[in-house]
């Protein structure tokens, strides 16, 4: 009975590179196309256009991975000073620890023998990584990694933000700003609905939701720049 599994399909432990990757490529089309389709608006020359968006998409890239990078430090700082004050306390303090780990199987429904049986097996096996898990919860799977993240926003931003320059670069001047719009609200679309997928959710609501966001920034920022340039 207790030897047999079968598989299940879960999406949690993607939740932190799908994060990452989703916020990276859905910045780097949004903030490339917006700019640009302000920058087509105020009608600056088509070189202009151009070196703008490409400065759009290193700036961007490096600020991805660096806010990336210090955010998720930061998280990774806070995981490591809990870890080494448990470890401190489950050195100095393993009978109050045992029984704080007990209550806690208690609070979820376990029997008080039951719970007590566990918190001594676990704590005999890896103490430290049993009330990471249930008092801390903080999961091998989950735990912060600063490089990952920054590499990843990095790459993911990179690509986002290539698909409208990409636009920019092939669409003649004439056709542009319409090309831009509807190209980057069609990668948006491809992209929640990608990454919904990816994670198990909803399709359309996801594409739904990335694409509106997505069109109304694209709206304010283009009607921006037609106003800077109708003024100058």
């Amino acid at each position: 009975m207790f030897g047999r599994s079968h598989k299940e399909k879960h999406y949690s432990h993607r939740a932190g590179w799908l994060r990452a990757a989703v916020l990276g490529a859905n910045d780097g089309i949004i903030s490339t196309a917006c700019l640009l389709l302000g920058v087509a608006a105020a009608q600056a020359t088509h070189e202009a256009l151009l070196t703008a968006g490409i400065a759009a998409l290193v700036a961007g890239a490096m600020s991805m991975a660096a806010g990336e990078y210090v955010s998720v430090s930061s998280q990774a700082d806070a995981e490591h000073s809990d870890l080494v004050i448990e470890r401190e306390e489950l050195r100095t303090q393993p009978d109050a620890e045992l029984g704080e780990l007990t209550g806690i199987y208690i609070n979820r429904g376990v029997s008080p023998d039951l719970a007590h049986q566990v918190a001594r097996q676990l704590t005999a096996h890896d103490a430290l990584r049993a009330h990471a898990r249930d008092e801390l919860g903080i999961y091998d799977s989950g735990m912060a990694r600063p490089f990952q993240a920054a590499v990843t926003s990095a790459i993911t931003f990179s690509s986002g933000a290539a698909l409208p320059l990409i636009t920019a670069l092939v669409v003649p001047g004439a056709w542009l700003i319409p090309a831009l719009a509807l190209t980057s609200l069609l990668f948006l679309l491809i992209l929640g609905s990608l990454a919904a997928a990816a994670g198990g959710a909803p399709i359309q609501r996801a594409a739904l939701r990335v694409g509106v966001w997505g069109a109304a920034a694209m709206a304010i920022t283009a009607a921006i720049g037609h106003l800077f340039g109708t003024v100058v």
